[in-house]
């Protein structure tokens, strides 16, 4: 299902990528000389759809480096949440193996004489009443 899904929305992402390309095909330059725009000193020529689609590229790349940095704090509490529940789950560990060890224990100790073949309750073991 999730395959159906992507190729329902990656073909159609690359018909328009495709056909974009097609109907901007002319050349450009590019200049990244502010002071001289007759002869640049730093200049590219590139098809439209190739600087298009490379500022779209760097815009989203941007976009997530600028996301990511603003989520550091999330990051953050999510690492000393999880190192909280890991040092609570090692005491709770340690609590249980000596609530087991206390009961192993109390286990040890010699039980009580109970008359009667079910115990002195005169019940089996499932509680039930004979």
């Amino acid at each position: 299902m999730r395959k159906f899904f992507t190729a329902l929305v990656v073909i159609p992402l690359g018909l328009i990528f495709i056909i974009f390309a097609v109907a901007n095909r002319h050349w450009v330059t590019v200049s990244f000389d502010p002071f001289n725009s007759v002869t640049p000193t730093v200049a590219v020529t590139l098809p439209l759809f190739v600087v298009i689609i490379a500022v779209a590229i760097l815009g989203v790349i941007a976009g997530g480096i600028a996301t990511w940095f603003r989520q550091r704090h999330w990051r953050r509490a999510s690492r000393q949440g999880e190192a909280e529940v890991r040092r609570l789950r090692a005491e709770v560990d340690e609590l249980r193996a000596a609530a087991a060890t206390s009961r192993g224990d109390a286990q040890r100790l010699p039980a009580p004489g109970r008359p009667g073949f079910y115990g002195a309750a005169g019940r089996d073991k499932h509680g039930a009443t004979l």
